[in-house]
């Protein structure tokens, strides 16, 4: 009985794991040992099979990428900077005034050439011009569809979104026979006795044709933001006494403050290195850099200097895109607080 009493605790405590007065502690079975070893559970063994599969199906895309953009993009980035060996030798070999070395003496020699700044000059002008024409109309369009509709705001929208079903090529020639000595403003200013002034061939066509190619896309955009604004908030708007050029200004244009961004990117990217337009319908000087980079190269035989404008282009293109990615982040960032404000 006695020893039942005396041994009991120690039994206890045995159990428990732990150790009796004046013995070492009893071994307990720690991590690591083939009996409590770690094995993956199921729901484990899934999880790192779709990520495996993830990264398989990822891989492919990245890949083509990688290869067909990055890998041309480096190689010209160094060309541009005098690096001619290598895939670059044989346009280096072929091509005038190439400069061999590593050095910026490519682009100091366009930043000194005043026909390159003339041209760069036009082309930002066009740009700018052409931008805020595009964007003006669409938000017209998109107002007027949004808070009017009816046969008015239908048939603008309509117009608007046309230019996506014509071929550029036609486009360019059309807005040519239309601007030009003998086409239809000048003809039908004759009836008039009123002398049209001659745009084609030159930079007003191109601005022309910058917007028609442009306008489809920024008013879809424009237009699929008003539409989701709340009829609520114009109502109350209304309401509290606010102009109709109040609504737009301080409920419908905030709320589409980031497709309006997108719009203005896509359009500024697009207009910068246009080809077509400019080429069909712009004079032969000042041109755009969309052509100066088709004429250094072709015609001049410079490929060195026509691919360092076209990361003059490049660079011009990427600080419009800053706008852009700072837009969608800080959209993204207001969505997350909104949905854990609601978790």
């Amino acid at each position: 009985m006695t020893d039942t009493v005396q041994h009991g605790p120690a039994v206890d405590r045995e159990a428990r794991g732990d150790s009796a007065p004046g013995l070492p502690a009893a071994p307990s079975r720690g991590h690591g040992t083939p009996d409590t070893a770690h094995r993956p559970t199921t729901q484990e063994r899934l999880d790192r099979r779709r990520r495996r599969q993830g990264l398989a199906l990822v891989a492919a895309p990245v890949l083509v990428v990688v290869l067909f953009v990055g890998v041309p993009v480096v190689n010209a980035a160094l060309f541009s900077l005098g690096f001619t060996g290598g895939l670059n030798q044989a346009l280096a070999d072929i091509g005038g005034d190439t400069v061999h070395g590593f050095s910026l003496a490519v682009y100091g020699t366009l930043l000194g050439n005043p026909t390159f700044l003339r041209d760069l000059a036009a082309t930002l002008g066009v740009t700018a011009l052409s931008t805020g024409v595009t964007v003006s109309l669409a938000v017209v369009v998109a107002v007027i569809l949004r808070l009017r509709g009816g046969f008015l705001g239908k048939t603008l929208s309509v117009l608007a979104v046309v230019p996506i079903f014509v071929p550029v090529v036609i486009a360019s020639w059309s807005i040519l026979t239309f601007t030009d000595a003998q086409g239809f403003l000048r003809s039908l200013g004759a009836q008039f006795g009123v002398d049209v002034p001659v745009w084609g061939y030159t930079l007003v066509a191109v601005v022309f044709g910058s917007v028609w190619t442009s306008l489809p896309f920024a008013v879809l955009m424009v237009a699929g933001a008003l539409q989701g604004t709340p009829d609520a908030l114009i109502e109350a708007a209304r309401d509290a006494g606010a102009s109709t050029w109040r609504v737009v200004w301080q409920v419908l244009l905030p709320m589409a403050r980031t497709p309006l961004v997108i719009a203005t990117t896509f359009t500024v990217i697009g207009v910068l290195g246009a080809f077509t337009v400019p080429y069909f319908t712009g004079p032969n000087a000042p041109t755009m850099l969309g052509v100066d980079i088709s004429k250094y190269f072709q015609a001049y035989n410079r490929p060195q200097q026509s691919t360092a404008m076209a990361f003059v282009v490049f660079a011009f293109a990427a600080a419009a895109s800053v706008f852009y990615l700072r837009s969608t982040v800080r959209s993204n960032a207001s969505e997350l607080e909104k949905q854990k404000g609601r978790s």
